[in-house]
């Protein structure tokens, strides 16, 4: 598929945050269809909603969608019988309450349509009730605690915030999906949606107070969180992944040599793509687009077999629906093209790993971007609070954002010059960090411009330069008109970091809005308002400013100069996580009316029981490799490797290099042994509380498979291939693109 007359624009409505020109085209196969029609054609919005729904109805539930309006119930049953209608005529025979529960993945229970009333006749029915509300079980979902084995009701609230879809499988099986809340009997929440939008409404009410004082409030009506998530990825041929059972149960390889060709020439990173990769994009490119996901790019990534899809902004809640669609597609969609989809953080040791580039803002429904810094930036003092309150957050709260994205997957990507450190720190850019710099010495100035760039050919263009460069080993980074919060895992459901984040960001703007109101009082002056702002700032700026840096992260000097700054530097998620825990994060939470104390401590149980259990994974099935496997075939080769030593011994023949590679293959193998013992033993130590026994595996478990692993690359370097019991490293990554 290519697209032609894509054109971006000031929202729609003021909440798309994709549209396209009058008569602009998407060429599809050999048949052109207009974008209108085709973008988005699978939800229930826009254009089917105008023309399905009654007039009064439409108002209503736009009033919802595009206001923040108290959902009205008396529409809910003319709404499902329009949305049924509209499912059954494009071939659903289901519908499912779609949500996020804790798992970190989505959720769905079908019901059919077709019904039995009381006299046996079959009917085809979906109640405003059945749209509204449903039931699935809670206690069969990770609660941390909330509920019990005996404890089942549990409830989903629909989002209507969110179209309802139309999710087509590649065998061609079409369900109705309805995005919703999911919360426990008690009324608590027991997703990741339900505090999303907790953490939306703080940070936008705090937002509008900023507004308030600055005078910029009189057409808006709301402030919405915006959103756009990268996504990268893995392609291998789908029948050398099912011959690797470490990729099956784990997503990532235990084991496994270095091949001889990684990314070392760069010559992956934006290349040619691959014809049968391309075919596979395009499809994937077609299904999101038809379920009203704005995919816009698509390129080789750094690594071999590495790729990356990106799309553009939208409301944060509907960006959080659709990178989760996102990754249900690029898997279903890979195993039609004989691929399999590896979204694990690093799926190959000493190959690039993939994560997942959050790129946050905040606009008014007025089309407005509030990090947008406009041409004389100094002067932008409404720009300069929020882009001060977002440097205090992060300072403030960086244990806290570290543990939102911290996974026994992103344990293995972070720091590991391919990935943002784990120490938060937030990039500025040149023009930026001068702009703060004349603000904490005193009035600001000027603003830093970028110029052009003369190539010095004279067929080619000068280039508008940017005023700041960018920097990818910057977890938090200022790209423009936003921030891109780099630090994200791959696997990440995007929901938690961003809650997080969003969080921070309505303390952070509650104080600085609470210092100006204070300062300027009920009839602020521009000269006093002024006034105000420039001290604010200056107050904020000297006391958190230590957090701003804009060199190589990746540095071993960055990690000195944190630590003297004073910024924590934490390394693992076994020691992240229990920040969830502290008081600092709990009062956060629950001031803002995000989470409650239960809900976020039950959160904290969940993320370190899922650490443990991933790692109690990987160690089990790595011991089974070892046993299953990789053993039978070292043994056969040293075997082999004894019976030529023995038949040169007899031959009266000298071979000290083969008996010494006899001995040193015999050595690894004793190694491979002890390792896994250590591996069995690590994971038979019993559990005493979550926080001490995901400590225990992080410093016993993981390093005894470490050197379980070393043990065993050595021998599959070693060893004639045709013994080897799995594809390797290279077939994986380098063959049959």
């Amino acid at each position: 598929m290519t697209r032609k007359g894509m054109h971006m624009a000031r929202p729609r409505n003021n909440i798309e945050s994709l549209i396209f020109e009058e008569g602009a085209t998407v060429e599809v196969t050999e048949t052109n269809t207009p974008v209108s029609d085709y973008f988005g054609r699978l939800t229930f919005s826009g254009d089917v909603m105008l023309k399905r729904l009654p007039p009064d109805v439409a108002m209503s539930l736009a009033g919802t969608i595009m206001q923040g309006q108290p959902l009205n119930p008396m529409v809910a049953n003319t709404v499902a019988g329009a949305m049924k209608d509209w499912a059954l005529e494009n071939g659903a025979t289901h519908f499912c309450h779609w949500f996020h529960p804790l798992t970190g993945s989505t959720a769905e229970k079908h019901d059919a349509f077709l019904s039995v009333n009381g006299d046996g006749v079959a009917i085809e029915k979906f109640s405003g009730n059945s749209l509204i509300v449903g039931e699935p079980d809670a206690s069969s979902f990770p609660s941390g605690g909330i509920r019990d084995t005996y404890e089942a009701r549990g409830y989903t609230a629909w989002d209507a915030n969110s179209p309802a879809f139309l999710l087509t499988t590649t065998d061609g099986v079409t369900t109705l999906c309805i995005p919703t809340a999911f919360a426990s009997y008690t009324g608590e929440a027991l997703d990741m949606k339900t505090p999303l939008i907790r953490s939306v409404q703080a940070v936008a009410k705090q937002a509008a107070r900023i507004l308030k004082v600055f005078g910029t409030d009189e057409d808006v009506t709301q402030v919405v969180g915006t959103l756009g998530c990268e996504q990268e990825y893995f392609l291998i041929d789908q029948d050398l992944f099912r011959e690797r059972l470490d990729l099956v149960i784990c997503g990532r390889t235990l084991i496994g040599a270095t091949p001889p060709k990684g990314h070392q020439l760069d010559d992956h990173y934006f290349g040619a793509i691959p014809s049968r990769v391309l075919s596979y994009m395009t499809e994937v490119e077609t299904r999101l687009f038809e379920l009203g996901v704005p995919v816009k790019t698509r390129h080789n990534e750094v690594a071999p077999g590495q790729y990356e899809l990106a799309p553009t902004f939208e409301k944060t809640n509907v960006a959080v629906d659709h990178q989760m669609v996102t990754m249900h597609i690029l898997k279903d969609v890979a195993r039609k093209h004989g691929f399999e989809c590896l979204i694990h953080e690093k799926p190959f040791a000493g190959i690039n790993g993939s994560g997942k580039h959050n790129n946050w803002s905040l606009s008014t429904d007025t089309g407005v971007n509030l990090f947008e810094p406009k041409a004389e930036t100094h002067n932008n003092l409404q720009f300069l609070v929020f882009l001060c309150a977002v440097i205090r957050a992060v300072d403030k709260n960086a244990e806290l954002l570290r543990a939102s994205i911290a996974s026994a997957g992103n344990d293995h990507r972070l720091g590991a010059n391919e990935a943002p450190p784990a120490i938060m720190s937030v990039f500025l850019g040149e023009m930026l960090t001068d702009i703060i710099d004349q603000l904490e010495a005193g009035k600001p100035r000027k603003t830093v411009k970028g110029g052009t760039l003369d190539l010095h050919a004279d067929t080619l263009s000068d280039v508008p330069r940017h005023a700041g460069d960018r920097n990818r080993t910057s977890p938090f980074a200022f790209t423009g008109n936003k921030f891109e919060f780099r630090a994200v895992g791959s696997t990440a459901a995007v929901a938690w970091p961003t809650t997080v984040l969003n969080t921070i960001v309505a303390e952070s703007l509650d104080f600085m809005a609470g210092k100006l109101e204070k300062e300027v009082g009920k009839k602020p002056t521009p000269a006093k308002l002024d006034a105000a702002a420039r001290s604010l700032l200056k107050d904020v700026i000297k006391e958190h400013r230590r957090v701003c840096f804009d060199g190589d992260g990746y540095s071993a000097e960055w990690a000195k100069e944190a630590a003297k700054r004073g910024l924590p530097n934490i390394r693992n998620a076994a020691e992240s996580l229990p920040t969830l825990k502290s008081r600092l994060a709990t009062s956060l939470f629950s001031k803002y009316g995000v989470l409650s104390a239960r809900e976020l401590k039950a959160r904290g149980e969940v993320l370190l029981e899922q650490y443990c259990t991933n790692l109690e994974i990987e160690g089990r099935t790595l011991s089974t490799i070892i046993h299953t496997q990789v053993l039978p075939a070292a043994l056969r080769a040293q075997a082999e490797l004894a019976d030529v030593v023995g038949a040169t011994q007899v031959a009266g023949v000298e071979c000290p290099d083969t008996e010494e590679d006899l001995r040193t293959l015999v050595g690894r193998i004793s190694e491979m042994r002890t390792g896994i013992n250590e591996v069995e033993a690590a994971l038979e130590a019993p559990a005493k509380n979550p926080e001490t026994h995901a400590k225990w595996l992080r410093t016993e478990l993981i390093p005894a498979m470490d050197r379980t692993r070393a043990a065993c690359d050595w021998i599959e370097s070693r060893i004639p291939n045709e013994l080897w019991p799995m594809p390797t490293y290279a077939q994986m990554l380098l063959v049959g693109r």
